[in-house]
C-alpha cells in the first residue's frame, strides 16, 4: 500500500496510508499516526475539527430546507359542461346563382339600327320593344308582294272565265278537248300562283315584324352591344341578353360520399332526394337565411371531380340574387338528432389538430382531442373526442401549458360564454 502525505494543521504533518475503497460508502479512509504530542494539544485540535464537520452539516441542512419546491398554485378557470341539443346535421358547399331563362337577343332580319328602345338594366315585360332596325326596306317588299298578290288574284279570274267558256265550247264542239284542258290548267296554275303570292307577302310581312326586336320572356335586360347606325346581321350579331328574375337556380356539386348518403337516407324514408332541406345563403349574409328546394339531380357522377350536379329553385320576388353570384347552400344530412356543442373559443389547436381541456375528477385540466362540425350560434358542433357529462375549460386555458395542470375551477354555463 503506497504512503499518502497529509497534512491537518500547518504545523502538524503526518505520514500514512490509503486504506482500500469501502464498497458500501464507495470512499477511502486515511490511516495515519501523529508524533508524540500532548495530549490535551491533540485532543483540542480533534474537538475543533468535529465542530466545524458539525456546523457544516447544520448549514447544508438549512439550504437544503429552503431550497424544497413549493406546492403549485392551481390556475384559476371557468369550465362548462358541454351542451347537448337536438338539431339538424347539415353538409356545406359552394354554388353559384343561375338564371331560370337566359336569353341572348340576336335580330332575325338584316339591317341598320334605327334605334335602341330601352335602358340598360332594366326590367321589362315580354313583349317590350328593344331594337327597331330600318324599316323602309322591308315596307317596300311588302308593298311588292301585296302588288304580286293582287295580280295572281286578278288573274285567277280571268282563268277562271275562260275555263267555264271552255267547258262549255267543248260540249257542242266549238273548241277541242285539249283546248278545253289548257284553259283548265291555266286555272289551276293561277291558283297555285295566287297561293305563292299570299306566301310572299307573309313572309314579306313577318320581316317586317322583324325590324322591331323585343324581349320573349320577363326579365332584365342586359347593356346594349351595337348602338344606332351599326349593321346587324341576321341571326349572327348579337345585341343584348334578357334573363329571368322572379326565379332563380342554385346550382352546387356535391361529392359522391355525401351523394350516396342522401341516396340511402332517400331509400330509408322512403322519399326522394328533391325532400331534402336545402338553404341558402349569399357571401355577405349570416348563417343561410333562404330556404330552396331540389329540381334537379344531374344522371351521372362527374368522374374528373368525384361530384355530381344538384339544382335548387330560389323565390327572388325582393330581387336579391343576380345570376352569376356565388352562393353557401346547405343541406340537411337526415333529421334532427341530439349532438354535442362546445364553445367555439374553448377549442385550440396543435398544428392540424384540436382539442380542449376538460376537468378530472381531481381537478386537473386533461386535454381531449376531438372531432370538429359546424358551428351553431357560436357553439362547434363536436363529432367525435367528448362525453355528455365532459366539464370542459372555457375561460382561463391561456394558463394551463400541460395536459394535468392543477386548477381551480369555477362552474358556468356553456351558452353564457357566447359574446
Amino acid at each position: 500500500m503506497p504512503l499518502f502525505k497529509t497534512s491537518v494543521f500547518a504545523d502538524d504533518r503526518r505520514v500514512g496510508h490509503l486504506r482500500p475503497l469501502d464498497s458500501a460508502s464507495g470512499t477511502r479512509s486515511i490511516a495515519f499516526w501523529p508524533h508524540s504530542i500532548d495530549a490535551t494539544v491533540w485532543t483540542k485540535r480533534l474537538a475543533f475539527l468535529l465542530l466545524l464537520t458539525a456546523s457544516g452539516a447544520a448549514l447544508s441542512s438549512c439550504t437544503d430546507a429552503r431550497s424544497e419546491p413549493q406546492a403549485p398554485v392551481p390556475t384559476a378557470v371557468d369550465v362548462a359542461p358541454v351542451f347537448e341539443k337536438k338539431i339538424h346535421i347539415w353538409d356545406e358547399f359552394n354554388g353559384r346563382i343561375a338564371a331560370v331563362d337566359s336569353v341572348e337577343i340576336r335580330p332575325r332580319v338584316t339591317g341598320y339600327i334605327d334605334k335602341v328602345n330601352y335602358r340598360e338594366g332594366d326590367e321589362v315585360k315580354r313583349g317590350d320593344l328593344l331594337f327597331t332596325i330600318d324599316q323602309r326596306p322591308y315596307r317596300a317588299a311588302l308593298l311588292s308582294a301585296s302588288a304580286r298578290l293582287a295580280r295572281a288574284e286578278a288573274l285567277i279570274a280571268t282563268t277562271k272565265d275562260r275555263k267555264e267558256r271552255g267547258a262549255a265550247l267543248r260540249k257542242s264542239k266549238f273548241i277541242s278537248d285539249e283546248d278545253a284542258n289548257d284553259r283548265s290548267r291555266d286555272h289551276e296554275q293561277a291558283q297555285a300562283d295566287v297561293l305563292e303570292a299570299k306566301a310572299a307577302r307573309d313572309i314579306a310581312e313577318l320581316n317586317l315584324t322583324f325590324t322591331e326586336v323585343r324581349a320573349p320572356i320577363d326579365g332584365k335586360v342586359g347593356e346594349a352591344k351595337l348602338t344606332e347606325g351599326n349593321l346587324a346581321v341576321a341571326d349572327q350579331t348579337f345585341l343584348t341578353t334578357v334573363v329571368s328574375q322572379d326565379t332563380v337556380y342554385v346550382d352546387f356539386d356535391p361529392d359522391e360520399h355525401s351523394y350516396l348518403r342522401y341516396a340511402a337516407q332517400a331509400r330509408d324514408t322512403k322519399t326522394s332526394i328533391s325532400d331534402l332541406l336545402v338553404k341558402v345563403g349569399l357571401a355577405n349574409e349570416e348563417g343561410f337565411p333562404h330556404s330552396a328546394k331540389i329540381s334537379f339531380l344531374n344522371n351521372e357522377v362527374d368522374s374528373a371531380t368525384g361530384s355530381i350536379r344538384l339544382r335548387a329553385v330560389l323565390t327572388n320576388k325582393e330581387k336579391v340574387f343576380t345570376p352569376g353570384l356565388y352562393a353557401r347552400v346547405q343541406v340537411a344530412r337526415n333529421s334532427e338528432n341530439h349532438v354535442l356543442l362546445v364553445d367555439d373559443k374553448a377549442i385550440l389547436t396543435d398544428q392540424d389538430r384540436r382539442f380542449v381541456y376538460i376537468l378530472d375528477a381531481n381537478n386537473n385540466a386533461v386535454r381531449k382531442d376531438i372531432n370538429v362540425g359546424r358551428l351553431i350560434d357560436g357553439l362547434r358542433v363536436i363529432d367525435a373526442g367528448l362525453k355528455p357529462d365532459d366539464k370542459i375549460v372555457v375561460a382561463g386555458f391561456q394558463k394551463i401549458y400541460a395536459s394535468g395542470t392543477p386548477v381551480s375551477p369555477s362552474a358556468v354555463t356553456m351558452t353564457s360564454t357566447i359574446d
